[in-house]
Parts: C-alpha cells; structure tokens; sequence
C-alpha cells in the first residue's frame, strides 16, 4: 500500500509492526492487503462523485459538499468523516469555518482552482473554530475526491497546503480508494518537566496508565503535539480529559492536541485517540499526522532505518478508523509517509 516507498523499507534494518510483505516493489502491510490492494482488484474502471449535499457555511450557500469517510478500516467501515469542496474566492474564512459544521464532519477540505508556482494544488483545511496548517485525513479525503472526479485509475501529483507542497498518490481499490501523501520531516524532543505534567493531568491519567518503557515526547510536523503512551487498550479506553483544562494546557505550550497510544507489537496494530480541544475537536475520529509522528518516534528510540506501523483509532466514537505511516532515517532527518483508505460517499 505504499506506492512510492523507497526500497530501503524492504531492507534487512526494516521494523515492521504488521506483516508487511512487498508485492511488486510496492510495500504492502499485511492487514490492508487482502482488501484494499491485491493486484487483482485493481479497478481502472472510473466512478463519479455521485452524490453530494448543498450546504449553508455562514451567509454563503456551498452546493457541492462531498462528504468522504477518511482513514476507514480494511472492510470499508468506519472512518473520520470529512467535508469536501471546491473553495470560493468570495468566502470568508467565517464562511469556511461554518461549513464543517453545517455537513455534520468535524473537518472541512477546500480544494483551489489552480495550481500554484511550485507546482502543487492548493487545499484548505477548517474546523468549525480555526483553519489549520495542515490535516493527514483531510488530504486522505482531499485526493480521494481529485481522483474520483477523473476517469483515472491512479492519480499521482502534488497538493499545496500552510506552506508547504508535497507530493501524494491515490488509487483506486475494490474497498475504496487508498492515499498517501509524503508528510516531510517531523522533529522530535522531550517535553520540558511542567509541560508533561500539565499534559499527563489534564488528560486524568491515574498513576497505573503509563507505558512501562515508553515516554511523552512532543512531535512538530509542523504543528507541534505531544504523543503520550499507556500501558494497553483498556488504559486507553479509560482515558476522559477534561476538554477545558486541556485546551488551555495546549495553549499555553503552543501544541495542537495530544496523541494517547499504544504502541503497535508484532503483528498487532497500534491504538490512539486524539484529543485536540485547543482548536474545536474535543476528539478525532482519525488522526494521520500523529500517525506519522509516532512512526517517526518509534523510528527514533529504536534505532532502525525504516519503521513501517498501522494504528488504529475512532472506536470510543463508534468510528473505527485505520491509519498507516512509515518513516525513514536520512542525512536531514527522520521523513514520514503518511496511508490510509477513503470511500467517497455515493450520496446523502
């Protein structure tokens, strides 16, 4: 399921925290392949965006709103519901804001109508409170509609979003359409003494919840956010933060959100939940960007060249989500990619 992943993925040095066989010099992980990426599913045949809502986002009417389910399980359950549209120079970014919202999705994606110098299609992403510089399941959804309104059966090209272009790949597939997108270089550090502890007791961790062998670190893709390991599933069902405490925390040390997690063993997937009230998501159903942050983190305390994961998340929502990620070791830095499957809803 990774299109464009260099060899070195395939190399001996290689962590693999899911059966990940290559098929054809595409890394494929092994929990995904059976449904969203056998050779002999392939479609070539196109499909249309078939069905769409009109909303009101503000004072402005907005009358093609796809709605995507991003980051879906290998079945095609599930996933983070997702706002997309072609974007109005006219609109105010109120106007923006007010779309999520009004399509029942906790992000909206609007697609620009043209390229930009460096080569990349400009895409926007909102909630319902702030625009954010970049979102993983909004660009899985973004490209899985840029594909979906072509004849294409594969669709690889650029997308340009809070600074940044980078490239992306999107495939048709029996469950849906699969997308990755190269989440660049992510810097890591440790959180300073009261930042941890602000963090840890916002989220009303008990004393019995943190992971045995692993740490807080915080993560910058871009907008920086703290990974916070526990100890198994049940700790991470257990996890209630208190939305307001925790918003003002993330303020105050300028973080996006926090990623809680279990680490992906062997050949079972990871799990997290994000929490994100500082910008209006008091949780996510899916979070791809910290996906790839933790993939580069568990690269990091490793020692490996290459670490390829599946995390799982949304089912305290009802919503079960997947995300994938790899990440790899280079002269500049740790770079991560970030995968994960999307199915464009037929109608509404």
């Amino acid at each position: 399921m990774l299109p464009t992943t260099p060899p070195a993925v395939r190399s001996s040095s290689t962590i693999r925290c899911r059966t990940a066989p290559a098929e054809a010099g595409r890394y494929v992980p092994g929990r995904l392949r059976s449904a969203v990426a056998a050779r002999s599913g392939y479609r070539r045949t196109p499909f249309a965006v078939a069905g769409s809502l009109s909303v009101r986002g503000g004072p402005m009417s907005w009358p093609d709103v796809t709605v995507v389910d991003a980051c879906v399980r290998r079945d095609g359950r599930g996933g983070s519901p997702t706002a997309v549209t072609d974007d109005d120079r006219a609109a105010t970014d109120a106007d923006r804001r007010a779309v999520a919202a009004a399509a029942g999705t906790s992000h909206a994606a609007f697609l620009g109508p043209g390229r930009t110098p460096g080569g990349g299609w400009p895409v926007r992403f909102f909630t319902a409170s702030v625009e954010l510089s970049g979102c993983g399941h909004g660009t899985v959804a973004a490209q899985a509609v840029r594909l979906a309104r072509t004849a294409l059966g594969e669709l690889n090209d650029r997308q340009h979003t809070g600074g940044r272009t980078f490239g992306t790949v999107a495939i048709r597939r029996p469950a849906g359409i699969e997308v990755w997108f190269d989440q660049g270089f992510v810097a890591l550090r440790h959180p300073a003494p009261d930042e941890r502890a602000a963090i840890v007791a916002a989220l009303g961790l008990t004393a019995d919840d943190p992971h045995p062998s692993d740490a807080p670190r915080i993560a910058a893709p871009g907008a920086p956010r703290m990974l916070v390991p526990v100890h198994d599933r049940s700790a991470l069902l257990r996890v209630h933060p208190h939305p307001g405490r925790l918003a003002v925390a993330c303020q105050r040390y300028g973080l996006l959100g926090c990623f809680v997690y279990v680490p992906p063993v062997g050949d079972r997937p990871g799990a997290a939940r994000m929490f994100a009230p500082a910008i209006g998501v008091d949780e996510d159903v899916a979070n791809a960007n910290s996906t790839g942050c933790l993939a580069a983190h568990l690269l990091d305390t490793t020692g490996a060249q290459t670490v390829a994961i599946e995390v799982e998340q949304g089912d305290s929502l009802g919503r079960p989500a997947s995300v994938l990620a790899s990440a790899r070791r280079g002269p500049a830095g740790i770079t991560t990619r970030v995968g994960g499957l999307a199915v464009v809803r037929d109608g509404h």
